[in-house]
């Protein structure tokens, strides 16, 4: 059984930055897509962005501000938040589809941003 493990949340000022990993704990065959999604509270889990062989995408609310990576191997992928405002508080979730369909998740990591 393939998991997730994420890291690097936390609490930072408005204008900060933050770096979240997720790490696959084995090799996903056939990986499709990676991607980032967050919930607020009282709040339905939103997409901050994919990245598809290279190729990323982003909401228009975190679009020039967050940066989506991965490592060589395609088993970590990162999430560069730059200028974090309050509203990017949320709890973040990595996500991982693979070419059958099957989904994976992280368990989730709290990102505040306040003062």
């Amino acid at each position: 059984q393939v998991q997730l493990v994420e890291s690097g949340g936390g609490l930072v000022q408005p204008g900060g930055s933050l770096r979240l990993s997720c790490a696959a704990s084995k090799s996903i065959f056939g990986v499709v897509v990676m991607g980032w999604y967050r919930q607020a509270p009282d709040e339905t889990r939103e997409l901050v962005g994919t990245i598809t062989s290279g190729s990323t995408k982003y909401a228009d609310s975190v679009k020039g501000r967050f940066t989506i990576s991965t490592d060589n191997a395609g088993n970590t992928v990162y999430l560069q938040m730059d200028r974090l405002k309050p509203d990017d508080t949320a709890v973040y979730y990595c996500h991982i589809r693979d070419v059958n369909g099957q989904q994976y998740w992280g368990q989730g990591t709290q990102v505040t941003v306040s003062s």
